[in-house]
């Protein structure tokens, strides 16, 4: 579970090459900008789930800068700070920065508190439903409608549907969908097979 996209706003190139790298490597899309200017600009264009500022830009406000952040609506905001006393967190705070990291930090910490904004970002925007051309896909009822029909699905058919909506096409191994879909440990790749082929068996 992951944010779709970060912008990292950090105007030193060595730290914000860093952060964009690790980042990547956790799986998140990653948009760079080394000032505001350009970091407005990247923000409507890609409009990211969460973005890291720094708060010590050279002739910028970051704190105008993440008020408007926070009048999007859109996006966490994490800012990183070389100032740790209590105003300078207090001021990022109520400019509307969801956390506050001072620098210097280790990279443990620093991908720990995204990850603790994108539990609170997935527990937000979960949709209620999903719907793929004809096939609605109801995750409060835990039912599947094809066109006007309700297709009857067992627990675990209906968390493999559901596995596979998330990939958008792309193939997964039996093993990939044995450690996504199954709750408990199992050692069989095959039992994919069996709870693919048994819907089709059915008709």
């Amino acid at each position: 579970m992951g944010i779709a996209t970060i912008q990292v706003i950090e105007g030193n190139p060595h730290l914000r090459s860093l952060l964009g790298w690790h980042l990547q490597q956790s799986g998140y899309r990653v948009q760079q900008s080394a000032d505001l200017v350009r970091a407005r600009e990247a923000y409507q264009a890609h409009q990211p789930n969460l973005v890291i500022l720094d708060a010590q830009l050279p002739g910028s406000n970051s704190l105008e800068f993440c008020q408007w952040i926070a009048q999007q609506g859109n996006s966490y905001l994490l800012m990183l700070s070389a100032r740790d006393n209590e105003a300078d967190i207090v001021a990022g705070l109520k400019s509307g920065a969801d956390d506050y990291l001072t620098k210097p930090f280790g990279m443990r910490e620093f991908l720990a508190r995204v990850e603790a904004l994108a539990r609170r970002l997935n527990r937000l925007s979960a949709p209620a439903s999903l719907t793929y051309g004809s096939l609605h896909i109801d995750l409060v009822q835990r039912r599947v409608r094809y066109r006007d029909e309700y297709i009857d699905l067992t627990p675990q058919e209906f968390s493999l549907l559901y596995v596979l909506t998330q990939v958008s096409g792309k193939p997964l191994s039996r093993t990939d969908l044995l450690q996504r879909a199954w709750p408990d440990a199992i050692d069989n790749p095959r039992t994919v097979d069996t709870h693919i082929l048994s819907p089709q068996e059915k008709n």
